[in-house]
């Protein structure tokens, strides 16, 4: 069923009545979103007619939820106080709950999700999201990201669900219905990104070039994005990577001839980090940008360069009208012309008990049991165990990019709860732990060794890249704690914490058990409800994996071209 966007009565009418009270500048203004530090003085949100805030890493807004809203509603009031009275949006990167909040409920990633397959827990945990959205301040969130990762070396392939579009397309529905609830009035705006063809660049390189035809795109790509429209979605962000070398940006063809025209999208596309510096000033407005991250220094050349362009035709007014029709219209959608400010009676619903239990259930449904040998799963309960690595009693470290900051975070946070936190509630025994593998217990029944990928978001996780830090391997260090167990002759079971399939073709062959957990969040505590017996495994690989890093460079360079003809 074809739901798209719907309205109120007479919405369609307060939207034209605005547009024609509006100078060129208020028209701009909307069409801004800015940080609500750094990018803007006291007054500019009322003085330069600022359409949107977001918040990303950086200074808080406070101390505590309350801070937060409060901080909100002072912005909101200074919008309020312009001659239209128009209200802000104000955006968050919430890719698995409330990220940016420490306190709040932290799903697994998508990847993660991608592995339950199950779209009815998606919708709950997108639900979730909202609500602590809301609750920190927020009516718009930056999720989800629909992408089909073609390699694992993108350094964002955990913010995606799954390398199969039908799977990726199912669960995008979920994502949508979830974070927004109805279509007329949602709760928050969600975001489907990054359009398009951002996990199909070339060696996986964040913002690099994909060379697809319009035929690839559609059968592959494009089916997402197709279902979040069908489900009313509010906004669709733009992709830092070119495809065939034309800036998605400035990609008139896909933005406006594309999403706007054969999709009939009617939500507010909007631009990523920079972008009217980075990838083309005015070409991007002309090529259907409604709304512009003029942020870290581009606020005064982004209000100038359309002023003047539609000043001197290179951008027509209509263009301009269309951008600020699509912003209203969300909005008005939002009901926020007449309720503009957070409700501080949703703030005890942050990191509650009811959510975390969807968080655990979620790792639970998420793990992929890769290997068990002589039943060494399900662990007795009385068993003596040893938790071994520093990913064993890390919150952090378990839960990926995007979590407390934009580049992770290897520190516990608040309310999170680490895996060997999990085991000592759950188990009837006695549960060692051996940080740093140098203790080499002996007398143990089962050593569970918690090895994976450090934090990372975004080009800094990119294989390869410029950062050059990560690999398809596990690190010598961990490859040494599974050795230094394995070796004892001990029951090995290793649980693997990562944003992508690694090679781990000889550590499979040296464990008993082999445990592929993703980027669980903050509810570790659900790995040892599956291992302990509690719930049966039911995840499923959301990836093709390689058994090595020769047959992953032939499978994801050469031959995905082929099979997705």
């Amino acid at each position: 069923m074809d739901k798209k966007i719907k309205t109120e009565p007479g919405t369609d009418q307060k939207i034209e009545a605005l547009i024609a009270q509006m100078t060129l500048d208020e028209k701009i203004g909307q069409m801004t979103q800015v940080r609500h530090f750094d990018d803007i003085t006291e007054e500019d949100v009322k003085n330069k007619f600022i359409g949107s805030v977001i918040h990303t890493q950086g200074p808080l807004p406070g101390n505590d939820a309350s801070e937060w809203q409060d901080k909100f509603t002072e912005l909101q009031k200074q919008a309020l106080t312009t001659r239209l009275g128009i209200p802000l949006l104000f955006g968050v990167d919430a890719v698995h709950g409330q990220n940016t909040y420490e306190g709040a409920t932290i799903f697994p990633h998508n990847i993660g999700l991608g592995a339950t397959g199950n779209a009815g827990l998606v919708e709950k945990a997108a639900a979730i999201t909202a609500i602590e959205s809301k609750a920190t301040g927020f009516n718009w969130v930056f999720s989800p990201c629909v992408a089909i990762p073609f390699n694992e070396k993108w350094g964002r392939v955990y913010e995606a669900f799954s390398e199969s579009t039908e799977l990726t397309t199912a669960l995008t529905r979920a994502s949508v219905r979830g974070h927004q609830g109805s279509t007329e009035k949602p709760e928050v705006l969600a975001t489907a990104k990054h359009f398009i063809g951002d996990g199909a660049t070339e060696f996986g390189v964040e913002g690099g070039n994909a060379t697809l035809s319009l035929e690839e795109v559609n059968e592959r790509l494009l089916p997402p994005y197709q279902a979040a429209i069908e489900e009313g979605i509010g906004s669709i962000m733009a992709s830092f990577n070119t495809l065939n070398g034309i800036s998605m940006h400035a990609h008139k063809e896909m933005i406006t001839g594309l999403l706007k025209g054969r999709l009939n999208f009617e939500g507010i596309v909007v631009s990523d980090w920079k972008a009217y510096s980075r990838f083309g000033e005015n070409a991007i407005i002309n090529a259907g940008i409604d709304m512009v991250m003029a942020v870290d220094g581009d606020l005064a050349m982004f209000q100038e360069g359309v002023r003047n362009g539609v000043l001197n035709g290179m951008i027509p007014e209509s263009r301009i009208d269309d951008a600020v029709r699509r912003i209203l219209r969300q909005k008005f959608r939002l009901g926020l012309f007449d309720n503009p400010f957070p409700d501080k009676d949703l703030i005890e619903k942050i990191g509650c008990r009811e959510h975390r239990a969807v968080a655990r259930q979620a790792v639970r449904e998420s793990l992929v049991l890769l290997k068990n040998e002589g039943y060494t799963l399900p662990l007795r309960k009385n068993a003596r165990i040893v938790v071994v690595g520093e990913f064993g009693d890390n919150a952090g470290l378990q839960s990926g990019g995007w979590t407390v900051n934009w580049q992770g975070t290897t520190e516990n946070y608040k309310g999170a709860t680490t895996i060997l936190e999990g085991f000592r509630k759950w188990s009837a025994g006695e549960v060692l732990y051996d940080k740093d593998g140098n203790a080499s217990y002996d007398n143990v029944d089962a050593a569970l060794i918690v090895v994976g990928e450090t934090p990372y978001a975004e080009f800094f996780g990119d294989i390869g890249g410029e950062m050059n830090k990560y690999q398809l391997t596990l690190t010598e260090e961990h490859q040494k704690l599974i050795d230094t167990y394995a070796s004892k002759g001990i029951k090995t079971v290793v649980v693997l914490i990562s944003g992508r399939p690694l090679v781990v073709t000889d550590q499979l062959k040296q464990a008993d058990a082999f445990v592929a957990a993703w980027l669980p969040g903050s509810e570790g505590e659900g790995v040892a409800e599956v291992l302990f017996g509690d719930y049966d495994f039911q995840g499923k690989l959301p990836h093709s994996w390689p058994k090595a890093v020769e047959d992953y460079i032939v499978w994801i360079e050469v031959q995905m071209k082929s099979i997705m003809k």
